[in-house]
């Protein structure tokens, strides 16, 4: 009989150290395995031992190491996506996931994550109001708002607004609120796929009460009026008011956006659900992921049956939110002040002290790191123009690959040259960490 080491990638009969590989069922029974099965499922951790084991017959590793090669290659949590440390000092950060849940929040989607009463009534037994509770909690958040409705992000809002009150007919919106946001996305186009014909009133600078009142007629769906979130127009320009809009016999539908639901003194440009509603609007629709500080969802407010009637839609039901999403919207409605709204106002003085604190702590493991003055944003769509006061740490632009390869991964930007840290959109609690991660990017970070 031929012995195994005739094949050439071993010695012959029983040194032939593929002997020694260990069984896959062996393997499974390794407690840093089978401790695992429910986190990552079956076929993961089945996948890294047969990695691990084609490893050790090709030579790579030693029959030995088996077990801990394939304990290290699972990863270190059951998702594709990273944690961030967002240091860019934009707040709301679309390529970061925008408003970082609140803790409330994040309970909320774990307390929702099994079964639940989203949609049944315990005390009856019978079938309740999809989300009920967080509809509640909206409303009572707006009080000019006589009923609302949740989609899944505020394009979404727009389309069934479009679709219910406009298809086939016009929808008159100012030439300079025909906006593009982000990734080539134009809102014009999202309209018109709706079967809506829109109609451009007055001028891309210049847009009076009298040029939709010339505009309207039998035809004529309803008025939007668009917030121009990414972007300003200075000079010589003119918008109209809602208050005379609204008297015109015809809905008023206000996109504000950003997902104020409220004044927010620091921001005294930005529209708010509340205030539009007050001075005439007719529905408003707004943004769950922005300054709410909430997950991703369309907000729609306003009078009771034009929002019935998108309710009743048979798009609404396309559009609808899963139970996480009620969950973490009510939790942010109902629960403490988001990150974002911490965030946005973090006073100057303690972010410097922060920014030098951070610094200090660097510099003792031999980083060149100074606090320096900053200027954040809000970002997200929201509030352009606007900066606030902020401090960063500034260090070496090449630490910038280094920290995006940590656990957690840190994101700041390049300035004057120098990478900066800024504090503003870091929660305090994360200082120790961000010290860390630059600490372990030092090690990390190739001569210059």
């Amino acid at each position: 009989m031929t012995g195994s080491g005739s094949n050439g990638s071993g010695s012959a009969g029983g040194d032939d150290p593929r002997r020694r590989i260990p069984r896959t069922d062996g393997l499974l029974a390794d407690p840093r395995l089978a401790g695992v099965l429910d986190r990552y499922g079956a076929a993961a951790v089945t996948g890294a031992v047969r990695a691990a084991q084609r490893g050790a017959r090709e030579g790579r590793i030693a029959p030995e190491q088996v077990a801990d090669a394939a304990v290290a290659a699972l990863p270190a949590r059951p998702t594709s996506l990273r944690p961030v440390i967002n240091a860019t000092g934009v707040l709301l950060h679309t390529n970061l996931g925008r408003a970082p849940l609140s803790g409330a929040a994040v309970r909320a989607m774990q307390t929702a994550a099994g079964s639940t009463d989203v949609e049944f009534d315990l005390a009856t037994g019978a079938r309740a109001r999809r989300g009920r509770g967080t509809l509640a909690a909206l409303q009572a958040a707006v009080p000019a708002a006589g009923a609302v409705h949740v989609v899944n992000n505020n394009a979404a809002a727009l389309l069934l607004v479009a679709t219910a009150l406009a298809q086939g007919r016009e929808i008159l919106l100012s030439r300079g609120e025909f906006v593009e946001i982000g990734d080539g996305f134009r809102l014009p186009d999202l309209l018109a796929c709706t079967g809506a014909r829109l109609r451009e009133v007055g001028t891309t600078n210049r847009t009076t009460v009298a040029d939709y009142a010339d505009a309207v007629g039998p035809d004529c769906g309803f008025i939007l009026k668009v917030h121009p979130s990414n972007f300003r127009i200075s000079g010589f320009t003119a918008g109209a008011d809602l208050a005379p809009l609204a008297d015109l016999g015809v809905p008023v539908v206000v996109d504000i956006g950003s997902g104020l639901l409220a004044r927010e003194p620091l921001l005294p440009d930005e529209p708010d659900a509340d205030t539009a509603l007050r001075q005439g609007a007719s529905l408003v629709t707004a943004s769950g992921d922005k300054l709410l500080g909430g997950p991703q969802a369309g907000l729609l407010l306003g009078e009771a049956g034009l929002v019935d009637r998108l309710r009743r839609h048979p798009m609404a039901r396309a559009l609808r939110v899963d139970k996480l999403t009620l969950a973490a919207l009510e939790a942010t409605l109902q629960g403490p002040p988001p990150p974002v709204t911490a965030a946005l106002h973090a006073a100057p003085e303690r972010l410097r002290r922060r920014a030098g604190e951070v610094a200090a702590r660097v510099r003792e493991r031999g980083v060149d790191a100074v606090p320096v003055p900053s200027r954040a944003a809000v970002g997200g769509g929201g509030a352009p123009g606007v900066t606030l006061a902020s401090y960063a740490v500034s260090l070496p632009a090449g630490y910038a690959l280094p920290l995006r390869r940590q656990d957690p991964a840190v994101v700041g930007r390049i300035e004057a040259g120098r990478l900066w840290l800024d504090l503003r959109a870091v929660p305090a609690e994360l200082d120790a960490a961000l010290v860390a991660a630059v600490c372990a990017a030092a090690e990390d970070r190739p001569c210059t």
